[in-house]
């Protein structure tokens, strides 16, 4: 029996970011546990495994262009997976910063606008495919780093504020949404560390605790498919355990 039994079958499930290493694992993951038909979404369409549309959450034309495109392949998502996300860039010589030195405008605009905005935006164009009552999940890939309770490091302003702004943003939408929706899971996730581009420049190959993608993809779907209604706003880790905000 299928862990999303609570869904239709077959459900609808959009993977934005699905070019990336998590992204990627998630729409296999959900194609081999059957009972979905998965529409892939990235700014790269390319570079995805299969057909997928074009989506530049930097982009409000893109952003609208991809609504209309997806309304002609499905009139209804009954699962949303964001996994799209800016940690660094070295064409724009974006890193984590380590001190306020090294602050700079363009970088924590962009952290901010791929990580929080564009998601929030998206939101707000595919809104009205969730259906009214039966169940279903709009989830985003945030970070642990992004709790401000937790934060016992500091540095990392951009990609932490926009994280943080991500989840706020996800708990705005998940009340907001709750209202039509009731059916509704609203939730951000943290996968934990993943071996992808994304975290390579900041982990040890001998790094303890570091998933596979395909790994964080298995035990990110285990959560989601224990979800109902009465979890959305949360913020949770790969293994289910709720973070502070």
């Amino acid at each position: 029996m299928s862990r999303f039994g609570h869904l239709p079958d077959p459900a609808t499930a959009l993977v934005v970011g699905a070019s990336g290493g998590i992204g990627a694992a998630l729409a296999r993951s959900l194609e081999a546990e059957g009972g979905f038909r998965v529409i892939r979404a990235a700014r790269r369409p390319e570079r995805c495994e299969g057909d997928a549309l074009a989506l530049d959450l930097e982009d409000d034309a893109s952003i609208d262009a991809f609504a209309d495109a997806l309304q002609e392949r499905t009139r209804r998502l009954d699962l949303v997976l964001i996994a799209s996300g800016l940690l660094h860039d070295d064409r724009r010589d974006i890193h984590p910063e380590k001190r306020l030195k090294d602050l700079r405008r363009d970088a924590l605009e962009r952290h901010f606008s791929i990580n929080a905005i564009g998601p929030l935006l998206l939101a707000a164009a595919l809104a009205l495919l969730l259906p009214r009552r039966d169940p279903c999940v709009w989830a985003t890939l945030s970070a642990r780093v992004g709790s401000i309770e937790d934060n016992r490091a500091g540095g990392w302003y951009g990609y932490r504020g926009s994280k943080a702004a991500q989840n706020m943003f996800t708990r705005t939408l998940a009340i907001e949404l709750g209202r039509r929706h009731r059916g509704l899971a609203c939730v951000a996730l943290h996968p934990g560390t993943v071996a992808t581009g994304l975290s390579a420049p900041f982990r040890r190959a001998d790094d303890e605790g570091v998933l596979s993608a395909d790994a964080a993809a298995d035990h990110l779907l285990a959560v989601i498919a224990g979800l109902d209604a009465g979890d959305t706003g949360r913020f949770l880790a790969w293994d289910g355990r709720g973070i502070p905000w």
